[in-house]
């Protein structure tokens, strides 16, 4: 996936200001290229883990769609690990043709961004290009 600087600072700034806790939300893209950042509420309150609401997904996707966009990416942050997908991320990987974002803020002052597909289980790291 192609992101612009300004979307992956939104990511960034999103994993920060809900930390401790994780963040969450989703990325219309069109053609490969990230267009749009929908922030989500995690409902788990949680720095291990994150939920988003049922009702809020199907808005944000609703959304994507009334805009003749694609679900290009699920994002997330990590806080206190590696941005590599949990088993728990793994088990709830529902949308096989959607990366997976991972914001890792352990590591230090910089964010580590970094995607992923998952399928039927299976974890492949995928391009992230900031253009």
């Amino acid at each position: 996936m192609r992101i612009s600087r300004a979307l992956h600072d939104e990511l960034v700034a999103h994993a920060r200001a809900e930390a401790p806790n994780e963040c969450c939300g989703m990325i219309a893209a069109r053609d490969g290229e990230a267009v749009a950042v929908h922030r989500a509420v995690n409902s788990a309150h949680s720095p291990l883990r994150y939920e988003i609401d049922g009702a809020e997904q199907y808005r944000i996707q609703m959304a994507i769609d009334d805009a003749g966009l694609d679900l290009g990416a699920i994002y997330h942050s990590h806080t206190r690990s590696e941005p590599y997908p949990s088993q728990t991320d793994i088990n709830l990987a529902f949308y096989p043709e959607a990366l997976y974002i991972i914001v890792g803020l352990a590591s230090g002052p910089e964010a580590d961004v970094r995607a992923y597909t998952i399928r039927g289980g299976q974890v492949e790291q995928a391009p992230l290009q900031i253009v």
